[in-house]
Protein backbone atom coordinates (compact mmCIF):
# COMPACT_ATOMS: atom_id res chain seq x y z
CA UNK A 1 0.00 0.00 0.00
CA UNK A 2 1.15 3.11 -0.84
CA UNK A 3 0.54 6.70 1.17
CA UNK A 4 -0.11 10.23 -0.42
CA UNK A 5 1.93 12.84 1.06
CA UNK A 6 0.80 15.82 -1.27
CA UNK A 7 2.43 17.39 -4.22
CA UNK A 8 2.28 13.85 -6.26
CA UNK A 9 4.30 12.40 -4.15
CA UNK A 10 3.45 8.86 -2.84
CA UNK A 11 5.75 6.48 -0.66
CA UNK A 12 5.28 2.61 0.11
CA UNK A 13 3.54 2.60 3.83
CA UNK A 14 5.65 0.04 5.06
CA UNK A 15 8.95 2.42 4.44
CA UNK A 16 7.11 5.44 6.68
CA UNK A 17 9.23 5.34 10.27
CA UNK A 18 7.07 8.09 11.89
CA UNK A 19 4.55 11.48 10.56
CA UNK A 20 5.40 14.20 12.72
CA UNK A 21 3.81 18.00 13.25
CA UNK A 22 6.70 20.17 11.96
CA UNK A 23 5.25 23.10 14.63
CA UNK A 24 5.25 20.69 18.15
CA UNK A 25 8.52 18.91 16.92
CA UNK A 26 10.33 21.92 15.77
CA UNK A 27 10.81 23.43 19.22
CA UNK A 28 13.28 20.35 19.97
CA UNK A 29 16.71 20.87 19.85
CA UNK A 30 16.84 16.76 19.25
CA UNK A 31 14.99 17.03 15.59
CA UNK A 32 16.33 20.66 14.34
CA UNK A 33 19.49 18.73 14.98
CA UNK A 34 17.75 15.60 12.74
CA UNK A 35 16.48 17.94 10.02
CA UNK A 36 19.52 19.93 9.79
CA UNK A 37 21.95 16.84 9.15
CA UNK A 38 18.94 15.31 6.76
CA UNK A 39 19.47 18.63 4.52
CA UNK A 40 23.68 18.12 4.34
CA UNK A 41 23.10 14.75 2.96
CA UNK A 42 20.34 15.83 1.21
CA UNK A 43 18.13 13.47 1.82
CA UNK A 44 15.12 16.16 2.42
CA UNK A 45 12.35 16.45 0.14
CA UNK A 46 10.07 19.28 0.10
CA UNK A 47 6.36 17.88 -1.13
CA UNK A 48 5.41 21.79 -1.39
CA UNK A 49 6.76 25.07 -1.53
CA UNK A 50 3.62 25.95 0.91
CA UNK A 51 3.77 26.48 5.00
CA UNK A 52 4.87 22.73 5.88
CA UNK A 53 2.84 21.39 8.73
CA UNK A 54 4.06 17.53 8.99
CA UNK A 55 7.43 16.03 7.98
CA UNK A 56 7.65 12.40 7.10
CA UNK A 57 10.22 10.33 7.97
CA UNK A 58 10.81 7.12 6.14
CA UNK A 59 13.72 4.53 6.10
CA UNK A 60 16.25 6.71 3.37
CA UNK A 61 14.50 10.24 3.10
CA UNK A 62 12.74 12.70 5.22
CA UNK A 63 9.67 14.71 3.72
CA UNK A 64 8.83 18.07 4.73
CA UNK A 65 4.39 18.18 3.64
CA UNK A 66 2.06 21.13 3.55
CA UNK A 67 -0.56 18.32 4.94
CA UNK A 68 -1.24 17.97 8.10
CA UNK A 69 -0.12 15.03 10.07
CA UNK A 70 -3.43 13.86 11.04
CA UNK A 71 -4.56 13.92 7.21
CA UNK A 72 -1.87 12.13 6.50
CA UNK A 73 -2.20 9.18 9.12
CA UNK A 74 -5.80 9.08 8.10
CA UNK A 75 -4.67 8.38 4.62
CA UNK A 76 -2.85 5.11 5.65
CA UNK A 77 -5.92 3.59 6.87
Amino acid sequence: MYLFLGGNITVPSDSVVGIFDIEECSVSKTTVDYLNTCQKKLQIVNVSENMPKSFIVTVDKTYISNVSNNTIRKRNY
